[in-house]
């Protein structure tokens, strides 16, 4: 039996926001700064609460700058199935991250507890994209943001071309 309770769901909520730099010759990007402000209810433990989002943040950045799944168009396997030729965020890759809490009151709750969850990696990713956008005009759908396309020019048809 699913115990579901419309009425007494909770949510948590972030923004998050990037500075990047962008190199136009080469199409590197470089994150510079995060900021992830969140609300998630009461914090109980502020410095594993913390910890728990910027590793979210630092998983977001790795999603949207470094990850790929390539798969063999024959037989649909994953080709880079091991970390050696599946790439993640190094420590040279993150940049400075900060986090901070919104106060969240839950009236619903007494004890005022929701999850974080995966909260930290939810808006990161889009968050870089929004700022390669800022930067070079041109809108990254696809993930990871790669030189090659972060180079090639933007198509005229697009909604959003420069």
């Amino acid at each position: 039996m699913i115990d579901y309770q419309p009425g007494r769901e909770r949510q948590t909520y972030s923004a998050v926001f990037a500075e990047v730099t962008v190199d136009p010759s080469t199409g590197e990007v470089r994150v510079r700064r995060l900021l992830g402000m969140f609300a998630v209810g009461r914090v109980i433990n502020p410095l594993l609460a913390r910890s728990q989002v910027i590793g979210g943040m630092i998983m977001g950045l790795s999603m949207a700058l470094h990850e790929e799944t390539v798969r063999d168009p024959r037989t649909g396997r994953q080709t880079n199935g091991d970390f050696a030729g599946y790439h993640v965020a190094a420590h040279a890759d993150v940049p400075d991250v900060e986090a901070d809490f919104v106060p969240d009151y839950e009236p619903q709750d007494p004890s005022g507890f929701n999850g974080l969850g995966e909260i930290g990696t939810a808006g990161t990713a889009a968050a870089i994209a929004n700022a390669v956008w800022h930067a070079t005009g041109t809108r990254q759908r696809i993930l990871p943001i790669r030189l090659d396309r972060v180079l090639e020019p933007a198509d005229p048809g697009a909604p959003d071309a420069a």
